[in-house]
């Protein structure tokens, strides 16, 4: 069995298509390898209002970039090359991620995370929905175990909130800075935009010195 501890911010766009490239690169290239993902949360915005911020606003004060369009062709480009038609312009806030996260954390003992983590981050890309409102979640969670009381009690608990952001603190005291970031067999350890072939490179890699 080999572990991959996958660091993400679901607001991201690279942390959904490396997502997508990790399950394309296991799905074809190591069909018969068991695999268990574990996912750990980064907090790229703590502090994003309920209501989000809009990107494009975002861009220009962070970054200077007034053209967001073409700021989104590089992610836009490099996901559709591995089959995930992302068009960025389809959701232009960034809401507060701790409710997601936490349902996250708490699919682990339900066997569902990897499952669950991208139909999140689909929910929010794909298909623009604001996956800081409970009602949201509840909707994607109700098919990887959660009954809809519990996604309500997960996503509003102050404390699942707390644990969300010590497991962020604590992936940033690890060494994580960008993300995604993958750790293959407690050891290999790559981050950022890679390819098909960097991923698939690690995971052999972690095979072949296991």
């Amino acid at each position: 069995m080999l572990q991959i501890d996958l660091f993400t911010e679901i607001t991201c766009p690279w942390c959904i298509i490396g997502q997508h490239r990790l399950d394309k690169v296991l799905a074809e290239r190591f069909p018969g390898l068991a695999v268990d993902i574990r996912h750990h949360p980064v907090l790229l915005m703590p502090d994003a209002p309920a209501s989000g911020l809009y990107i494009p606003d975002l861009l220009r004060a962070r970054y200077g970039i007034t053209e967001p369009k073409a700021a989104f062709a590089r992610p836009e480009a490099e996901a559709q090359a591995s089959g995930l038609a992302l068009d960025l312009c389809r959701q232009l806030w960034a809401y507060p991620t701790q409710s997601a996260h936490a349902l996250i954390l708490a699919a682990r003992e339900r066997g569902t995370q990897h499952r669950l983590a991208l139909a999140i981050s689909s929910a929010y890309f794909l298909g623009a929905r604001n996956i800081a409102d409970a009602d949201v979640l509840a909707d994607i969670a109700v098919d990887h175990g959660f009954e809809r009381a519990e996604v309500h009690a997960i996503a509003c608990d102050p404390a699942w909130c707390r644990r969300v952001e010590q497991e962020a603190a604590r992936s940033v005291a690890a060494g994580v800075r960008s993300v995604p970031h993958f750790v293959f067999a407690g050891r290999i350890a790559i981050n950022g935009g890679r390819s098909e072939d960097e991923i698939a490179l690690s995971i052999k890699e972690a095979v072949a010195t296991g």
